[in-house]
Formats: C-alpha cells, structure tokens, sequence
C-alpha cells in the first residue's frame, strides 16, 4: 500500500484519544495493557479473540491471565470510559443545532446454552413467513451520528447496554426490555448534556417502530425530541376541543385517519429535495397533525407520511426502483400556545434517512471487527468484552472523523476502482494498518522482499506475529 502523508495524522488522533481515556482505568499498568490490546485488535487477521490480540502482538510466553483479568475483574468500566468518550463527541456539535442520537436493539449470536444473559431469540436472518429462532444476547445500541456532510453521516456507538429478557441465563444485571434501556441511555445523554453546560440544546432521537410504545413516550427526558417509525394502522385522534362546560373534559377529539388512510385521500403532496448519501433525492410528504396516540392523551405528535416510490432509474441500463411508503411520529414543541414542529421540515426529513447508519454499524461491528467473539465466560466478562471491542471500534472511527472527516480519505491505490465517496470501515483499517507499519515500532513489518531470497529470511520473521495469530498457531 502506498504510504500517505495523512497516515502519521490518524495514529495521532488515535493516541490523543487513548491517552484521554486513562483517566477512566485505575492503574497506569492496567491502562497500558489496554493500549496494547488496541493495537492487537488493529493487527488481528483472525477471529477477535483476546488470545488471538495476543499472539498478534508476540506476547506467547507470558502469562496471558491478567489480559483476561482485564474483563472479568472489572478492570475495564464501560460506564466511566462512556463518559469520557461521550465528552469527546461534544466538542463536533454546536449548541444551535441538535445532538443526534440512534437507538436500536441488537442481538449477538452465541452457541452457548450456559452463558450469562443468552435466551432464545427471534432469528432476524429467517424470512417472515417461517420465522426462526437462535441463541444470543440481547444489548441496546446507543449512538451518535456526526453532522452530515453532503447528505453523509456515520453512527459511532456511545453505550452498548445489556437488554437481556427476563427469562435470560442469570447475569450481574437486572432483566429489562429494549425501551427500557434505549431510555436509560437517553437519560444518562441529557445528564451527560446538562452536565457540560448543554442545558439548551435538545437531543434528537432516531429509532425504529420497536421504540414506539407508550411507556417510551411518557418517560422521555426533557428538551429530547423523538422521531420514530409507527405502524400503519396506527389509532391517532385529533386535539380535544376546549370544554367550558360542566364535568371532566375530553381526552380525545374525533377519530382520524390511520396513517395508510392518507396515501388515498387525494391529497397534494408536499415536495421536497433532500440531500441523501452524495445525491439529491425528490421526496413527496404530508406533515399532518398535530394528533394524540391513543392511550397518550397527553403528548402531542406530528404524523410524517412519506410516499413510496416506484420508477425507473438509471442513465445507461435502466432499471426499476421500489420504496414501500413510510409513516413516522415526531414530538410536538408548544411555541406561544400553539403546537409546532421542533425543528425544520428539512432537518427532520434529512434525518429519518439516516437511521440506518445504526444497521451498517451492526454489520460492520460483527461481521468485519468481531464483536461477540471474545471467549469470556464469567458473568461480568461475558457482558464487558462486547462493551470493549464496540468501545475499540467507536476509537477507530472518531480517530479517523478527526483526521478526514466523512468523505476525505486518501484514495483507494488501484487502477479500477478509488474508493467510495464516503470511506468504509474496511478502508479505514487497511489505513491504520499502513500507518503501523510505517511507524519505526513497526518497520518490519513492511519492509519489501528483496530479489535475493537469502535475503528474505528478515522480512518473514516480521510477518510471524500477524501469520501466527491469523493460522491460530
């Protein structure tokens, strides 16, 4: 890989970050090993086990249990390190414009019958007409999106919560549903907000139709706005008119349509172009409320109702594109007696697309890093492992949003293809890789074959650690 003036920038930040985060371990000693660990993820070719960091990192002959040490005897506290972490995202947002947060579930698939916090599970890999089950941990995604830069953003994990049911191997945490933990991190947000002298700014929340439920709705924290998918056949109500009259006033007005019902009222659509992902796409809505949930009586929402789409598309080879439509429920702000919408029509719409920045984060962290993969059995380490490697992660990505932001990384070296607009997980850690063994430390690790083959010998023996680790030898 050719060698980029930017490399050296991006260890750089990485260092800065770590060297942030010391705070948060108890002991100098226990803070190294934990860089250590860092630099055995970046080097690890193969399965992101806490042994194979090791191997990647030549340490063979010592004692590998204080490693281990480092999940099971709480050495590493994902709430401090979090916190840290969280303060660190600040300084990217100004205290204008909202603090956008995701909350998702997801699930880790284990084999394990025994392990703490495992339970059977619904198999989102099976189709919806022969519905399966798996075995896995349950853990509540917490993340923040970066502002976006042309119609680009990228979740970067905050918390990673245990969400385990209640029928759940026993583990050191309390049972608890997706909703109740997605509003506990919300909770620990706006404190973490209030605390850094964020008091005006409002958190913006993107989550899926698992999240709207009536208990989420009543226990948001204050000055938090919540845009999330609802279902189609949705029982919403008009405002109550005012009652002068004697007895308990209503609690609902007259009965509105389900949101499905607006796609065929013949009715004009707004239009909007929004800016999403490098391109400009043409988005046909109707905001329409404000409305009461039924069962909410009172929380106000607005009804975003977001047309399909069904056309051709293509310059060279034509091709034809389908978008099932979408309904979303949005908060309502009371600006001088009158319900509003809290942030512009554009930003919000902006912001539904990217939801499933929190999907490519899900697959990205287990498919490409490894997280589940770790071998920690006990109760505490089998939860702190999932919460470190999404902790590494979270450090590589916010490492690199420092040095190019969303779309300046260096191009790809190849003749056929530069890389996409916006770098991928993939290309970044071929990027620290290089970066590595451009650093002297790591010199040998790069040094190219000579013609000679006698001469070879210096250059294999430098490839040992990583070859070692990845054949599992």
């Amino acid at each position: 890989m050719v060698k980029n003036s930017t490399q050296p920038i991006l260890l750089e930040k990485l260092f800065e970050l770590l060297e942030v985060h010391q705070g948060a371990f108890r002991q100098e000693r226990t803070y190294w090993r934990a860089v250590g660990m860092v630099v055995g993820e970046i080097f690890n070719f193969g399965r992101h086990t806490v042994t194979q960091g090791l191997m990647a990192l030549g340490v063979t002959d010592g004692d590998w249990s204080s490693w281990y040490r480092l999940f099971s005897r709480g050495r590493y506290e994902e709430r401090k390190v979090a916190k840290i972490f969280f303060r660190e995202t600040i300084e990217h947002t100004s205290e204008e414009e909202p603090y956008v947060v995701g909350v998702d579930g997801v699930q880790i698939p284990r084999s394990s019958l025994k392990m703490p916090g495992t339970s059977w599970l619904k198999a989102p890999r099976t189709p919806v007409f022969k519905v399966g089950i798996h075995r896995a941990q349950r853990f509540l995604h917490g993340s923040w999106l970066t502002p976006m830069e042309d119609g680009y953003s990228r979740a970067i994990p905050l918390r990673f919560l245990p969400a385990f049911p209640p029928k759940a191997k026993p583990a050191n945490v309390p049972a608890q549903t997706e909703g109740e933990a997605g509003l506990s991190f919300l909770h620990w947000t706006r404190q973490g907000l209030d605390e850094e002298g964020r008091e005006q700014q409002i958190i913006l929340t993107l989550a899926d139709g698992s999240f709207d439920t009536l208990n989420f709705w009543r226990t948001l924290p204050e000055r938090t706005v919540l845009a999330v998918r609802t279902a189609r056949n949705r029982r919403l109500y008009d405002l109550p008119e005012r009652h002068a009259g004697v007895g308990r006033p209503p609690s609902y007005g007259a009965l509105a349509p389900h949101p499905c019902d607006w796609l065929h009222k013949g009715i004009s659509w707004q239009k909007r172009d929004v800016r999403v992902r490098g391109r400009s796409i043409l988005m046909k809505f109707q905001v329409l409320g404000p409305f009461i949930r039924e069962g909410l009586p009172e929380i106000p929402l607005f009804l975003f109702v977001v047309k399909g789409m069904h056309r051709k598309v293509g310059k060279k080879k034509l091709r034809w594109k389908h978008r099932k439509p979408s309904f979303y429920l949005v908060s309502a702000v009371q600006v001088n007696g009158e319900w509003q919408l809290p942030l512009p029509v554009e930003t919000i719409l902006a912001w539904l697309w990217q939801r499933w920045e929190l999907e490519v984060a899900h697959r990205e962290m287990k498919s490409g890093f490894g997280v589940g993969e770790k071998q920690c059995w006990t109760p505490r380490s089998t939860i702190s492992s999932v919460q470190w490697s999404v902790w590494v992660y979270a450090l590589l990505l916010l490492s690199a949003y420092r040095t190019w932001g969303l779309l300046n990384a260096p191009h790809i070296p190849t003749r056929w293809w530069q890389g996409a607009k916006r770098w991928s997980f993939n290309t970044l850690w071929r990027h620290y890789r290089s970066a590595f063994w451009g650093t002297p430390p790591f010199q040998a690790l790069w040094t190219r074959t000579p013609d000679n083959w006698l001469k070879k010998e210096a250059f294999l023996i430098g490839l040992h650690n990583s070859i070692a680790a990845s054949a599992r030898i």
